[in-house]
């Protein structure tokens, strides 16, 4: 058969596949028998996306049917193929939603199934910083367990995010591959239609992100290819399912390198047998970039082991977490201060523990020297050795400033890492991502527990005090020069930030400080300076100049925000938010559902749904995307009457802010432990039961002038 012959031959085994399955189940269970994945707002995402319709039971999955029949047209031309892969793609899709409303487990470990609207929400950061470069899926069977491993092991070191289906899962089981979404490894499903579940991750990012209407399919297709930078690695023999649904991926953008020997299509199918070179063959097929920076240390080092937990039983040796003092300082001094590449442990090394797991004190001082170099940048720097720690295979980074948590495997121990390693790994990447500033950078590791204290107290707490007593006293007024952040516009196009000293982005990583620096750093990046000039509305936040860039940023498709309401032009959201602010106009106040939270708000709605309704780059009134320390701001939604309005919150959110939104409210409002009278999930969802709640606290919101 052509290669025509096999797609087409695919597509109608996929088709009647999905027609048996949604036959037996409406026998079964009846039309009227409930259909959804997990935790989504898109319902079905394929169908959905394609068609604008959502599907919620067997009867309405089965009228789909003939709409997948009729994409499926025997002409040999390549418009034709890719609408049958497509179709096949909905198919798999179906028969995907059959197996979730008719078996009680339709996914059991190690397979995750279904990837939820959270999970997607999730990845948008290290996706638009490049973090997370580009998505490999990996399906069928490699020659071996070692090949398999190899090529897997090679996407984690480069920071991909990798699904597999198919045997491939047995072999990197066989092969001892950390797996887990944490770890960037995710097992879908043994079955060829489990791949659905990648596809529809690319699916929802465009109507997340990129605002794309349902049943718009051109401007899905043209949002996959060109913002989503995924490919799929096909192993092992090619069925005709497995051809028609690498048809399916072709349709969506993503080129497809195979070991098997095919019909090449230039950029778009390509065969690849040494492989040696199929990683490197993928990514070039799919124009992924990835910056290698060598670091001379005994573990593996890459964003995808950023997630990496170590428990107790893995554990060799631990620092703070409430046991010992740990703290880490990143402190600006002159060049004549700083012995370029100077790694310095001041005390035991991990190789003197006896007892497993150990425990010592912990001070990592990075001390940074450069012409550009200036003590605003600190804590910037300071924040990425988060992340820095955490790339390391075998440690694990928690906290931050003198409440850090560092912990160090056994496994990592044995394959002869040590303290200088984390000094190694910290100066390499110093030096890679802030060059422009950082001329020499000396790294010292406190684990004597005198010199740790007292290296703790003479600089890195009065240091901590200086940042935050300055932080604290900056306020928008106290600038002259606001900042725009379009960091997420290669997924949200119309999405523009603007950045204030009291109001981080939505994502919550890029405060005012961050901003600035991210603006010194790099003067052509995605965060530009706004002058504050032109002021039109003051308790609105409305200025001239701040309503020109998000004009020019957006290419026209906003012409107007408020920095400080959520009901006239508020400021757009791309999909990466912390939290939603919704108005609850029975309460004459607002409920904030954070992203962690899963369950139904007061409002009839889960984040997905609020954020459904939220993200893409659009303003809509009513709703708000922010972080979560915008919450305790003076500026939150000020023209609305302020925090003061808010009248529900889960409970996790209410605890992680309220010290700081009590000390606001009382500052403002005179209101003693105000987050005392918000009502949150352990009280009450329904509205019935939150106005009870709010009407026995008292609660302000009831009495101040309507919100609508």
């Amino acid at each position: 058969m052509s290669l025509f012959q096999i797609i087409f031959t695919g597509s109608k085994q996929a088709l009647s596949a999905a027609e048996g399955l949604v036959k037996k189940a409406v026998e079964e269970k009846g039309r009227d028998h409930k259909v959804a994945f997990p935790d989504t707002a898109y319902s079905l995402p394929v169908i959905y996306a394609a068609t604008g319709k959502k599907i919620t039971n067997l009867g309405e999955l089965e009228e789909v049917l003939p709409i997948v029949k009729s994409l499926i047209v025997e002409e040999e031309i390549l418009d034709k193929a890719l609408n049958a892969g497509l179709a096949t793609a909905v198919s798999a899709e179906i028969i995907e939603a059959v197996k979730y409303a008719t078996m009680e487990t339709p996914y059991s470990a190690p397979c995750a199934g279904f990837v939820s609207d959270a999970i997607i929400r999730s990845l948008g950061v290290p996706l638009v910083t490049g973090d997370i470069p580009g998505v490999a899926v990996v399906l069928g069977e490699c020659p071996d367990a070692e090949t398999a491993t190899k090529v897997i092991k090679d996407y984690q070191s480069k920071g991909l995010m990798t699904f597999l289906v198919g045997k491939v899962i047995d072999q990197a089981i066989e092969g001892k591959i950390k797996m887990g979404l944490e770890l960037r490894v995710v097992p879908l499903g043994y079955d060829v239609t489990s791949v659905i579940h990648v596809v529809t991750v690319a699916i929802r990012a465009a109507l997340i992100f990129g605002g794309i209407k349902p049943g718009a399919l051109g401007d899905l297709l043209k949002y996959t290819k060109e913002r989503v930078p995924a490919f799929v690695n096909a192993f092992g023999p090619l069925s005709e399912l497995v051809v028609s649904a690498g048809a399916g991926a072709i349709a969506l953008g993503f080129p497809v390198i195979t070991d098997q020997t095919v019909p090449e299509v230039p950029t778009l199918l390509i065969t690849q047998k040494d492989y040696d070179k199929f990683v490197r063959t993928s990514l070039e097929a799919r124009n992924i970039k990835i910056k290698i920076t060598e670091i001379p240390i005994p573990v593996a080092f890459a964003p995808a082991f950023e997630g990496e937990r170590i428990r107790k039983g893995d554990m060799f040796a631990e620092f703070g977490g409430g046991k010992t003092n740990a703290w880490e300082l990143v402190m600006a001094t002159d060049l004549a201060n700083v012995e370029d590449h100077k790694i310095t442990v001041v005390g035991p090394d991990i190789d003197t523990i006896t007892e497993v797991p150990g425990r010592l004190p912990l001070g990592l001082l990075v001390e940074v020297a450069g012409k550009n170099m200036h003590s605003d940048f600190e804590p910037v720097l300071e924040r990425r050795l988060h992340y820095f720690l955490n790339y390391i295979e075998g440690v694990m980074h928690v906290g931050q400033r003198n409440l850090a948590w560092i912990r160090i495997s056994k496994d990592a121990y044995e394959k002869g890492f040590r303290l200088n390693h984390i000094g190694e790994a910290v100066y390499a990447k110093m030096m890679d991502e802030f060059s422009k500033v950082v001329d020499r950078c000396q790294v010292t590791i406190f684990t004597d527990e005198e010199k740790c204290k007292e290296y703790m107290e003479k600089y890195a707490l009065p240091r901590y005090q200086e940042r935050d007593d300055r932080i604290s006293s900056m306020t928008d007024e106290s600038v002259d020069t606001f900042y725009s952040c379009i960091l997420c516009q290669s997924f949200a196009p119309a999405h523009v930030c603007v950045v204030t000293p009291e109001r981080l982005g939505l994502c919550g990583a890029v405060s005012w400080l961050d901003a600035k620096a991210t603006y010194e750093l790099d003067p052509t990046g995605p965060c530009q300076p706004v002058p504050k000039e032109g002021l039109i509305d003051e308790n609105l936040g409305i200025y001239e100049k701040v309503n020109e860039t998000v004009s020019k940023l957006s290419q026209g498709a906003l012409q107007s925000v408020t920095l400080y309401s959520m009901l006239q032009d508020p400021m757009t959201s791309c999909g990466c938010f912390e939290c939603i602010c919704g108005i609850m106009p029975e309460a004459n106040g607002v409920v904030i559902v954070n992203r962690e939270y899963s369950g139904v708000c007061p409002l009839g709605m889960t984040f997905g749904d609020l954020a459904s309704m939220t993200g893409g780059g659009v303003q809509t009134p009513g709703f708000m995307g922010h972080g979560r320390l915008f919450i305790s701001s003076k500026k939150f939604m000020r023209a609305e009457g302020g925090a003061v309005r808010i009248v529900w919150m889960p409970k996790d959110l209410k605890d992680f802010v309220a010290e700081r939104l009590n000390a606001t409210i009382k500052e403002v409002n005179g209101i003693d432990n105000f987050t005392d009278m918000i009502c949150d999930e352990t009280i009450a969802t329904d509205s019935e039961g939150v106005l009870a709640f709010l009407e026995e606290k008292g609660h302000p919101a009831l009495t101040m002038d309507p919100l609508m």
